[in-house]
């Protein structure tokens, strides 16, 4: 594999470091604290700044701004960090920024995941693997998204709120409680529509473990029953289902409360008996 590639206009600092097979755009702009892995593309007019790490094979599109100061009154300064893994896709005008004293001095994204236009990744997020963030979500500080999450566009996610793993959130969503593990979620305020059913079978799982998530879903939401005494319930009659200890685990985990199930008129299929 070759050296950077730099096109002329482009403003490389002394002391960032590009590895093999890097490509920087037009007009592009990088700090002098950047890390940028092998194979990874820069766009023209993006902006890496501050102290951001990026791994291999990472495609920044034009005008994305990642690594610049959060947008945190209580931020002073500190030397917090922003480190983004491999196979990322980071689209037009998406904003990313570091970590802050406040909540763990880091903003991490891990890999494989799609950030569509306008993106906006607040100070503190923690993102995991595999997850689709469609145009114009905006997270607040704090913000955990789970591996294999998908957010439809024009979401707003409440600071401190988690999107479990292999959530779905609807387009323009406001959410602001936490999204359960496999969940279906939409509306303002975001409320359950049940599991998603669909993600699930994509995810390959079989038909014990399908049938075992429908039944946490309808324990835990629709029995009337509190969080513990239906944690007790799902462990004692599903014993070593994985997916239904996760599922459990995340709502006691839960600090900010779950999402609740809206609401049915008389008559209405409940959310979570499909499939």
């Amino acid at each position: 594999m070759s050296g950077p590639q730099i096109h002329p206009t482009a403003i490389v600092a002394p002391g960032a470091h590009l590895d093999d097979g890097v490509t920087v755009g037009p007009y592009a702009i990088i700090g002098a604290r950047l890390r940028v892995g092998a194979a990874t593309r820069v766009g023209a007019h993006v902006v890496l700044d501050g102290r951001t790490t990026l791994g291999a094979r990472n495609e920044i599109f034009p005008f994305a701004s990642i690594g610049t100061v959060p947008q945190d009154l209580k931020y002073h300064g500190e030397d917090s960090a922003l480190v983004i893994g491999d196979d990322n896709r980071i689209r037009e005008f998406c904003t990313l920024q570091p970590g802050t004293e406040g909540g763990g001095m880091l903003t991490r994204v891990g890999d494989g995941n799609l950030l569509m236009n306008y993106t906006h990744v607040a100070h503190d997020c923690l993102i995991g693997h595999r997850t689709i963030v469609a145009n114009g979500t905006q997270l607040g500080g704090h913000v955990t998204i789970e591996d294999g999450v998908v957010v439809g566009a024009l979401s707003g996610i409440h600071q401190f709120v988690r999107l479990g793993e292999g959530a779905i959130v609807g387009a323009g969503s406001m959410v602001s409680q936490d999204v359960p593990r496999f969940c279906n979620a939409t509306g303002d305020r975001a409320t359950l529509r049940g599991l998603n059913s669909l993600g699930l079978k994509r995810r390959g799982l079989d038909a014990a473990a399908l049938r075992g998530l429908h039944q946490a879903y309808r324990v835990m939401f629709q029995s009337g029953l509190r969080v513990v005494e239906a944690a007790a319930r799902l462990r004692a009659e599903l014993p070593g289902l994985a997916e239904v200890e996760r599922f459990v685990a995340f709502i006691e985990a839960s600090t900010r409360g779950v999402c609740r199930q809206e609401r049915r008129r008389k008559g209405e299929a409940e959310p979570g008996d499909e499939g």
